[in-house]
This record gives C-alpha cells, structure tokens and sequence, in this order.
C-alpha cells in the first residue's frame, strides 16, 4: 500500500457553519499520523490559481467555532472544462498534492469526480446547510440553519401575536424542502409548504380560520425557497384573500449560512473529517462520508453521485440500466427511507398544529 505524504484540503460552492471544524480535524488529524496538508484556498480556483499554503496545527486554532470557511470559496467556471481540470491537475502535480479532502455540496462532489477520473483521488466530506446530500442522513451546516431559522421565527411570532397576524417565512435549502420541515416542527408553524408533498391549501385555509374563531391569534407558515423566488409573496396575499387573516411575508435569506456552528454540526464536522483521514491514509480514496445512524460510512463517491440524482430525478433511464440491480436496490433503498421520512415529518405538522 502507496503511504501517502502529503494531502490537499478544500471547501467550495456555499459556505455552512461547521466547514472550519472539518478543515480543523483533516488538518490535525493528518498531520498527527505525518500527513503534511495543503491548505486549498477559494475551491477549486484555488487550484486553477495555484492559491495554495501549507497548513500546520496553529494555522487552524480557534476557527472551530467560527462561520463560513478560512479557505473561502468560489464559483469557477473554468473547472467545468477540460483546460481547467488540466491545470488543476498540473497544480497538484507541483504541490505533490496525491489527495484531496474537498467539503461541500453537490457541485463539490462533481468536481471531485472529474478530479478523480482525471487522476488526483478525492475524499468528499458533505457541507452544505441545504442537507440536499442523499448519501448521508445529516450534512455539515444544517443543524445550525434550522437553529437560526428556529430563532428568527420565534422572533417574528412574537409580531405575529401582537398584531394578530399570520406570517409566511420563505427559508432556505435550494430544491429540497429539509429546513422547512425539520424547523415547521419546532416553531409549531401550520404547515411546510415544500416542493416534495403538496400541500392541501384548502385544509390549510380551514384550520386557521377554525383556530381564529377559537381565539389563536398568530399563525406560521414556513416555505422553502425551492417553491420560486415570488412564491411566498404571492402565497402570503393569497392566505389573507382566503382566510381573512392580516399575512406577511419575510424571506430569512442568506442568514442562515452564517453564524457560529452548534455542537452538532461541529461533532458531525470533526467525526466526518478525521474518519476522511483515516480513509486516505489507509489508501480507501475516491469516497464520501456519510453518517447513518450514529456512524460515519464511507460510499464510493461515483454511488453516492449516483443516489443524489436519483433523489433529484436527474438519472436517465440509460444510467440506471448501467447499474447493478443489486446496487440500484440498495440506492433507491437509501432514497425511499428519505422521502418516507419528510412524509412522516409533514405528517406531524399536519395532525398536531392547531
């Protein structure tokens, strides 16, 4: 087995609260088993750019419990060609980067396999407060979204019930409706508006009018943003036509990536980047961490690329003909628990608000 001397680590697309633990942990860890670390900085611009330094056990002191990332992020275009993943490559060449620890989303993983295929082994370590990642059950950032998302709500309903007013929250999360769910619950909001269920706007209408008469006087309604960007304007006129009910409308925006992560997402973060070293050093590369259950797993980064398509239903009928029935079992196993599991979340909403 090749013993590896040196690795690269790197965050990119959006930035989540808990990226600097992970950054942390790949840091310390590696260089507790003699791995030197390259710090990689702006993603994989950084390594376009050759914007690369290496990193020793000071250099990531007191960042766990800091927002956003010290290696920051960027958009590059120029890696979606193959002169970009090219120049990547010679950048690594140089560095005698032979792996790389890369955090963040579904864009992140791509390139992380383009930059596998193109000869430089990746680890992927899931960051993104959306926890549109299908492979693992939780990724880095989200814990401390829905928490902020939790406190402004709280905030807003103390207006709502000054005022007697219902208020529409437009949360984040891209195309998956997770923040809303998950944050519906503990706000005790009426109903998750989310692309995956529908939503029965006539039950909803209803309850509230019913609660009205009974003396409730504020109501929540939190919709994810993946619904459109007029969504929640247009739902909030539409709720006080219907029901009579003076409604608002506040869009929580990018104030969700910020802040300073919870203990979960700083747990989550560390467990995922020391069970990446560990991986790398022990020559398992080309993999994502994820969690299931209490554990940290690792899965091919190819199948777990695979699986998020096909929870976004962006897997042609010609790619799952190409996968063994007997992994294509398994994956759609994985996506069936996920789906199930926000049924049961709207499910809650449904049967105990009001």
């Amino acid at each position: 087995m090749k013993t590896i001397k040196r690795i690269g680590v790197l965050t990119s697309g959006g930035d989540a609260p808990g990226m600097n633990a992970a950054v942390r942990a790949v840091t310390r860890l590696a260089l507790y088993k003699g791995v030197e670390v390259m710090g990689i900085y702006n993603g994989y611009q950084g390594l376009i750019d050759d914007n690369i330094k290496e990193l020793h056990e000071r250099d990531v002191s007191f960042i766990i419990n800091r927002g956003g990332t010290m290696l920051y992020t960027a958009r590059c275009d120029e890696f979606r060609e193959a002169s970009g993943i090219k120049k990547a490559v010679d950048t690594c060449s140089r560095h005698g980067i032979e792996g790389i620890v890369t955090i963040g989303g579904d864009g992140t993983f791509r390139g992380a396999v383009d930059l596998t295929d193109a000869g430089v082994p990746c680890i992927g370590i899931p960051g993104t407060i959306d926890n549109d990642i299908a492979s693992t059950e939780m990724t880095i950032g989200f814990d401390t979204a829905m928490n902020t998302v939790v406190e402004l709500i709280d905030k807003l309903r103390d207006t709502s019930e000054s005022h007697a007013r219902c208020t529409v929250v437009e949360v984040m999360g891209r195309d998956a409706g997770d923040i809303a769910l998950q944050t519906s619950i503990a706000v005790g909001a009426v109903t998750a508006v989310i692309k995956e269920i529908p939503t029965d706007f006539d039950h909803v209408i209803d309850k509230m009018v019913e609660a009205r008469k009974n003396g409730k006087r504020n109501f929540i309604i939190v919709a994810a943003e993946g619904m459109g960007h007029d969504y929640g304007e247009e739902l909030s006129k539409m709720i006080e036509k219907r029901s009579g009910i003076e409604t608002r409308f506040a869009r929580l925006a990018h104030i969700q990536r910020g802040g300073s992560p919870t203990l979960r997402d700083r747990v989550l973060a560390t467990q995922m980047g020391c069970a990446a070293v560990e991986n790398l050093v022990e020559g398992q590369m080309k993999q994502v961490m994820c969690l299931r259950g209490n554990n940290i797993v690792a899965m091919d980064i190819y199948d777990a690329l695979t699986v998020d398509k096909l929870m976004k239903g962006k897997l042609s009928p010609d790619e799952e003909d190409r996968i063994p029935p007997n992994k294509l079992y398994e994956m759609k196993r994985i996506v069936a628990d996920k789906q199930a599991y926000k049924k049961y979340l709207n499910y809650i909403i449904d049967h105990i608000t009001l």
